[in-house]
């Protein structure tokens, strides 16, 4: 059946100011906007005092394994998200080898979680986009080839760099992946095993998804000491190979490196003016959200997760561990000295008898168990294999709202959804509209609508997304922008927005007056020639 949208206000994505129209939507289309009549055959959707807006585009997610058991993905759908962007931080689902399904799955579930509910034997790209295609997703998935899966595809999970045979066995895994329908390449440069490259495995890699005009997504080396010397390997990278450079989740940590802020935002500017393209990708809050195992030092990772729980029960590395946290290691990112045990909290575990620890901060959490802090975090990473998400407090709304008005920056959640998660995986979008354009009117509606939609759909090449325009698909989010606003808080995050009215996803209607309908009409978006399709 037809739907005719009335009464609305369409703020169309391009960050034109808005204006009143009807939308007809025909299958999965928008077929006209304007001065529209209603007829017997259309669904009507009243949107009157509301905006009419393209669907969220979350660019930086962690659904990667939600997707298979909850293939609706309510907390995305629920705050106005029509596409997210899988296989962040170079781990993810795929590829993988069958001979290290069992080392893999331990080493993702902090991210993303785990499960013997999936059958894991897809073995690449082409078998985990069949796998999501087939459980019918509730809304648009596109897939970025994970750096660390095809390094462990080529060479295991070894601390060494790749002989030539096996940079060319990476580079050729990574044209598999990427005529498979990846979007780009992520990484992730303080995850283990893609810390362990230099920058000449990533530009040689970063060369073959220039060729398909894909991205380069990156959690770089150092959000903090080391940003500066980051960022310029970043820019290196993108010099070097032609590609896309996309910053994944930007930010400045830490209150002593604040002062860097200018010099950070100069390095943008200048590869830019060099010819570099780049964009970064934020999420609304002063906190971020991880894995509990990124406290330990580097040294703790190598090998894999079995590696660090051996290391994790010798009591004299234990010892060593203390020490490097307390006293640093020049180039890696301490989140115990920029958030410090305090601001670092529990968010997810696996096994029942550790949920007290859920929601505690690592100094609360030695307290409950009569230890040391560090001990106490020690015993539930080991006890946990490892698999424990945390939030850590780092940063000030001044900064937030700085970033926020770069014109590089479009909108995450970068939401772990395991556990007692970040607010951010129900409510960034939102958010954005409640509390930065109404309340602190740190940008004009436009604005951030358009950070939340053409923005990325033209920085990742989504053709016909990100704009409510005439023969584009119909993924729209209608909301209420005088309610519009997230609930969730730090101590009670999984909970919906408010203000986010209706949400169509390819011409169905998956949100009706703020309650889901059940309705899955997502598809998974694959690169085709230079673009991103359906």
């Amino acid at each position: 059946m037809k739907k005719l949208i009335v009464g609305g206000t369409v703020v169309d994505g391009t960050g034109r100011p808005g204006y009143k129209a009807n939308v007809l939507v025909e299958d999965d289309r928008i077929a006209e906007i304007g001065e529209i009549a209603p007829q017997p055959d259309m669904e009507i959707i009243d949107a009157a005092g509301l905006v009419v807006a393209p669907g969220f585009i979350d660019t930086h997610s962690h659904s990667d394994l939600q997707v298979l058991l909850e293939p609706s993905v309510a907390p995305k759908v629920m705050q106005g998200i029509t596409t997210e962007i899988l296989g962040q931080d170079g781990i993810s689902l795929a590829p993988l080898p069958q001979e290290y399904i069992s080392p893999w799955r331990k080493n993702l579930a902090g991210l993303d979680g785990d499960s013997d509910d999936i059958d894991w034997n897809y073995k690449n790209t082409q078998g985990y986009l069949k796998m999501i295609s087939d459980v019918r997703p509730g809304l648009n998935e596109c897939y970025l080839v994970p750096h660390g899966n095809i390094r462990m595809e080529a060479m295991g999970l070894e601390n060494r760099q790749p002989n030539e045979e096996e940079l060319e066995k990476m580079c050729a895994s990574t044209r598999r992946e990427m005529e498979a329908g990846a979007i780009g390449l992520s990484t992730g440069l303080i995850y283990m095993p893609c810390a362990y490259s230099e920058s000449k495995e990533i530009i040689e890699m970063c060369k073959v998804v220039a060729e398909y005009d894909g991205s380069f997504v990156i959690h770089q080396r150092s959000e903090a000491d080391t940003i500066l010397d980051s960022m310029r390997e970043v820019i290196k990278i993108g010099r070097e190979s032609g590609v896309k450079i996309h910053y994944s989740h930007f930010k400045v940590c830490g209150k002593k490196n604040w002062d860097k802020i200018e010099q950070v935002i100069e390095l943008l500017e200048q590869a830019e003016k060099e010819g570099i393209r780049v964009s970064f990708d934020q999420y609304p809050y002063v906190a971020g959200s991880t894995m509990l195992g990124v406290i330990l030092p580097p040294w703790v990772h190598d090998g894999g997760t079995d590696k660090v729980l051996e290391r994790l029960a010798d009591h004299e590395l234990r010892k060593k561990m203390v020490y490097d946290i307390e006293h640093g290691i020049p180039g890696w990112d301490n989140f115990v000295e920029f958030a410090g045990l305090d601001q670092i909290f529990v968010t997810s575990v696996k096994h029942k008898k550790n949920e007290d620890a859920v929601g505690l901060s690592l100094t609360e959490l030695g307290k409950l168990r009569g230890k040391d802090p560090y001990q106490a975090t020690f015993d539930l990473l080991l006890e946990e294999e490892n698999a424990v998400g945390m939030v850590d407090f780092y940063g000030t709304e001044e900064h937030v709202q700085r970033f926020m008005k770069r014109p590089e920056m479009n909108a995450c959640t970068d939401g772990l959804l395991g556990g007692k998660p970040h607010p951010r995986v129900y409510g960034a979008f939102p958010r954005i509209l409640g509390k930065y354009v109404r309340e602190d009117k740190a940008l004009t509606l436009e604005e951030a609508v358009y950070k939340m939609t053409k923005k990325p759909a033209d920085t990742f090449r989504m053709v016909g997304r990100g704009e409510v325009k005439v023969g584009n698909y119909a993924d729209l989010t209608i909301f209420n922008p005088d309610t519009v606003i997230d609930k969730g808080t730090f101590t009670d995050p999984a909970q919906f927005p408010e203000g986010i009215e209706y949400v169509l996803i390819n011409g169905g209607l998956t949100v009706k007056q703020g309650k889901h309908t059940g309705n899955r009409s997502g598809v998974v978006l694959r690169k085709k020639g230079l673009d991103v399709v359906k």
